[in-house]
């Protein structure tokens, strides 16, 4: 009887450790997933906010300087793809509007000859008013997908309706 004793106390024991090495390393490996995703989604956030950002300063400097200006358009379908490839459905949804929003603004201020009649500085921040507000809106579905603790922002990003921000002002 104590030889069956020790046997199953073994056993149990030995059975024990193992399935808390196989839940540990499940755990382990979720965790792992969710950090790695976690990572590629604010790379691809990073992405697509600055090919905007770039090309958004491209189209106003082009048209405040009536100067030509030229722009790799693959980078911006590949942030937008990207960011898509790795965003929950919430915010696939808002980048699927700001890219809307952003078709808009090319259709009406990229489609002028920036040289010979460029918009105003008022045509052109009115035509940014809705990517403006779009950005936010993805902005803080990209903040919520990342962290439950971030609140919303509440001001439009580069300035409010378009407008330069201190530092692009300084710049030009």
């Amino acid at each position: 009887m104590a030889l069956l004793d020790i046997a199953v106390t073994t056993l149990g024991g030995a059975l024990s450790a193992t399935v808390g090495v196989l839940v540990g390393g499940m755990l382990t490996r979720r965790a792992q997933d969710r950090h790695w995703l976690r990572d590629r989604q604010l790379v691809a956030y990073q992405d697509l906010l600055r090919e905007y950002a770039t090309f958004s300063m491209i189209l106003r400097r082009a048209h405040l300087g009536r100067t030509a200006w030229d722009y790799d358009w693959g980078a911006w379908s590949a942030a937008l793809m990207s960011a898509s490839l790795v965003a929950p459905t919430a915010v696939t949804a808002e980048i699927e509007k700001f890219g809307h929003a952003v078709q808009r603004l090319l259709d009406f201020a990229a489609a002028v000859d920036t040289t010979t009649a460029p918009l105003s500085q008022e045509q052109l921040e009115q035509a940014m008013v809705a990517p403006t507000r779009a950005q936010l809106a993805l902005v803080n579905a990209m903040r919520r997908s990342v962290g439950r603790s971030q609140g919303p922002l509440s001001t439009w990003l580069g300035g409010a309706g378009g407008r330069p921000t201190h530092w692009e002002t300084a710049r030009s």
